[in-house]
C-alpha cells in the first residue's frame, strides 16, 4: 500500500452528472451504490478495476483519491516529513479528508473511509478495453518521480524514448508520469481489445474524439462530457518491468 492509502477513485468535477453517467454506462462501465457521505450530487462508475467518481461540486479536479485509515495520525506524520497540504478537514464532526498536490500540481485527496460500495466484485472491461494506467502529464518525469517514489516506491516500468515515461504502483493504482506534449490533464489509458466495436460506438453516438492524438501511439482519444480524456492503445507502450527496493524514509524526498 502507498503512503496515501488504498486507491479509491479518479475524482472528476461533473456539472451534469446524468450526461457523464450515461456516457460511461454507454461505454460499458457499471454504476455502483454510493454512500451518504457527500452533500452534493455524486455517482460512481467502474469496470471492476477503475472507479471514476463524478462530483457535482467545485473542487480542484480531477483528483486521485485514496482511503487512508487513521487519517489524522498519517497527516501529522506526513507534515513532519515535509509534505504541504492544500486543505485539511479533520474533526470529529466532519468526514475527514485532506488534499495535496504533486510537483506538477495534480491534486491528490485522502479520505478516512470509502464513499461507495462494490467495484471489486466484477471485472468487466469497457468498450475502451483493459485499463492499465492513470496518466499524469509531467514537465520533468524524473523530478516528478522523486515525489511519487516517496509514497509509492514500487517503480513498475520506465522508458526514456521517444518521451520519458515512468510508472509507479500507488495503493492499487498504476500512476504514469509522462512528458508527452499531447497531454494537458490527468488521463485514463486503456488497452483496447476490439477496435471495431469502439469505432462503431463512436460513429453510432457521434462521440467527441480524436484519431491518432499523438500520445505514445494511442489510436484514438475520447473526451467525456466532463472533460476526462480516455486514450485507447493496441498494447501497453512500456517495456520490461523494473523492480526497485522499497524505502520508508520520506525525508529523502522533501517537498
Amino acid at each position: 500500500m502507498s503512503g496515501f492509502g488504498r486507491f479509491l477513485e479518479f475524482s472528476a468535477r461533473t456539472p451534469n452528472i446524468l450526461d457523464s453517467l450515461g456516457y460511461y454506462k454507454m461505454l460499458g462501465f457499471t454504476e455502483l451504490e454510493i454512500g451518504d457521505v457527500w452533500p452534493h450530487k455524486y455517482a460512481v462508475v467502474s469496470d471492476g478495476v477503475l472507479c471514476i467518481g463524478l462530483h457535482d461540486r467545485v473542487f480542484d479536479a480531477p483528483a486521485i483519491s485514496f482511503v487512508q485509515q487513521d487519517l489524522a495520525i498519517r497527516a501529522r506524520s506526513m507534515t513532519d516529513h515535509g509534505f504541504n497540504f492544500s486543505f485539511m478537514r479533520l474533526d470529529e464532526d466532519v468526514f475527514n479528508e485532506l488534499g495535496l498536490a504533486d510537483r506538477d500540481g495534480h491534486m491528490i485527496t485522502m479520505l478516512e473511509a470509502r464513499t461507495f460500495s462494490g467495484g471489486d466484485q466484477f471485472d468487466n472491461d469497457s468498450v475502451c478495453g483493459t485499463w492499465f494506467e492513470l496518466t499524469l502529464p509531467a514537465r520533468d518525469a524524473v523530478r516528478s518521480a522523486r515525489f511519487w517514489a516517496s509514497v509509492a516506491p514500487n517503480l513498475l516500468r520506465m522508458r526514456e524514448e521517444p518521451t520519458a515515461h515512468m510508472r509507479f504502483e500507488a495503493g492499487g493504482v498504476a500512476i504514469g508520469l509522462s512528458e508527452s506534449i499531447a497531454l494537458d490533464s490527468p488521463s485514463l489509458s486503456f488497452k483496447c481489445h476490439d477496435k471495431e466495436a469502439l469505432s462503431a460506438l463512436i460513429d453510432k453516438h457521434g462521440l467527441e474524439h480524436q484519431k491518432f492524438p499523438g500520445f505514445e501511439g494511442a489510436f484514438v482519444a475520447l473526451k467525456a462530457p466532463e472533460g476526462t480524456m480516455l486514450y485507447a492503445f493496441d498494447e501497453d507502450f512500456l517495456g520490461e518491468t523494473i523492480e526497485v527496493e522499497e524505502s520508508d524514509d520520506l525525508s529523502e524526498f522533501p517537498q
